[in-house]
């Protein structure tokens, strides 16, 4: 037997930071696990996408650091419409998140965008644009 995609991980520097970003993109998360060492969150199909502080990784891995250098990880959060590409970006761009690329057309056929969470890992927006 082949072993089974499951989860993604997210190292951070700040639980209730880099939680309140993905909140904000629609991610069902308790507010009550802004101070937890570990947090999950459950998508259709099984798939996780974890969060845990340096601390965590640190207690089972004495030897880690945080990676240095932005973009250690990259995520892609599919959109209905190019008009919900820019509506999310602009509200995280206006709720203080920096952005990496403002919406734009890309020759490939979508409407892409990206925002750095706040451990600076590139989040996409996109959807394809109507034919």
């Amino acid at each position: 037997m082949a072993p089974t995609f499951d989860v993604i991980n997210v190292v951070v520097a700040d639980m209730g930071k880099s939680l309140a970003f993905y909140r904000r993109l629609g991610l069902d998360i308790p507010a009550d696990a802004d101070g937890e060492p570990h947090v999950e969150c459950s998508f259709p199909g099984g798939l996780r996408l974890c969060w845990d502080t340096v601390e965590t990784i640190a207690s089972f891995n004495p030897g880690f650091t945080m990676p240095t250098g932005e973009g250690r990880i990259g995520l892609a959060f599919r959109c209905d419409s190019p008009a919900e590409v820019d509506s999310v970006y602009a509200d995280l761009v206006g709720a203080g998140y920096t952005s990496e690329l403002e919406p734009f057309d890309a020759f490939w056929g979508q409407r892409y965008a990206t925002v750095l969470d706040p451990d600076h890992n590139g989040v996409d927006l996109y959807c394809p644009n109507a034919a």
